[in-house]
C-alpha cells in the first residue's frame, strides 16, 4: 500500500509564486533540457512538483509517469500535463514506496527532489527496483559542497528549521555517493555552480548526470 501523502500549502506556494520563477529566470530551463535530453519509452519522475519538466520532454518518451506527493503541486502539475505533447500520467505516491512492478521502466528522472525526500537511500533503492535491466537514471540535484567551509555551513543549515520551512529540503546532502550506493554505475556526471553567482551559496552546488541500473551480481 502506497504511504499516505501530505499536504504542505504554504511551501507549494512559495515553490509556484516564488522559486520555480526565480530558478527559470537563472537559467533552469539549459540544465533541464539536457537532463531529458534524448529520452524514450516509459519514463518515471519523482517529485515532479508543478510539472516544469514536462515540456522539455522529447516526443520519442511514449508515457511520463509523474509521482508528487505534494497535493496543490500535483494539480498544478496536472494542469501542465493537459497541455504537453507528450503522454503524461499524475500519481500521489511517497518516492521511498513506489507503486509499480519491478523492472516496469526504461528511464527515471530524479530532478532537485532527492535534497527533500525523507529517505533518499530508500527512494533511490525503488527507483532501481522499478527499472529495467540497463534502464537509465537522469539525475539534477543540489548537493554536498566542495570546500569543508561551506560543507560546515550546510551542516548547520540543515540541522535547524530550514528544512521544515522548505519542503523537507536539505543543502549538503552526498547525493552522488547515494546513487552508486543504491546499486548505479555513474556512466556521465557534470559538477557546476547554479545559479552563478559572486559569493557562493549553500544549494547552489549541483550535479547533473546519468546513471545506469546494475543487478546485484554486476551485470547491467
Amino acid at each position: 500500500m502506497t504511504q499516505p501523502t501530505k499536504s504542505h500549502p504554504i511551501f507549494a506556494r512559495f515553490y509556484t509564486k516564488l522559486a520555480g520563477p526565480a530558478l527559470e529566470k537563472a537559467g533552469i530551463a539549459e540544465h533541464r533540457s539536457r537532463l531529458l535530453a534524448c529520452l524514450s519509452g516509459e519514463v518515471v519522475e519523482i517529485g515532479a512538483g508543478n510539472g516544469l519538466n514536462f515540456p522539455h520532454y522529447p516526443p520519442e518518451v511514449k508515457r511520463l509517469t509523474a509521482v508528487e506527493p505534494e497535493p496543490n503541486l500535483r494539480a498544478l502539475a496536472r494542469q501542465h500535463a493537459d497541455s504537453t505533447a507528450i503522454t503524461v500520467e499524475t500519481h500521489a505516491a511517497r518516492a521511498e514506496q513506489l507503486p509499480f512492478p519491478d523492472g516496469t521502466f526504461d528511464a527515471a528522472v530524479v530532478s532537485m527532489t532527492l535534497c527533500s525526500v525523507t529517505d533518499p537511500h530508500t527512494a533511490l533503492g525503488e527507483l532501481h527496483r522499478v527499472l529495467r535491466p540497463s534502464g537509465q537514471l537522469r539525475f539534477l540535484e543540489h548537493v554536498q559542497a566542495d570546500s569543508p567551509a561551506m560543507r560546515r555551513t550546510q551542516r548547520a543549515l540543515d540541522a535547524t528549521i530550514w528544512p521544515h520551512l522548505m519542503g523537507g529540503c536539505h543543502t549538503g546532502r552526498d547525493t552522488q555517493t547515494a546513487i552508486t550506493a543504491a546499486g548505479f554505475t555513474l556512466t556521465t556526471v557534470d559538477r557546476f555552480t547554479f545559479p552563478p553567482t559572486r559569493l557562493p551559496l549553500p544549494a547552489s552546488t549541483h550535479i547533473l548526470g546519468t546513471a545506469v541500473r546494475v543487478d546485484q551480481g554486476g551485470a547491467q
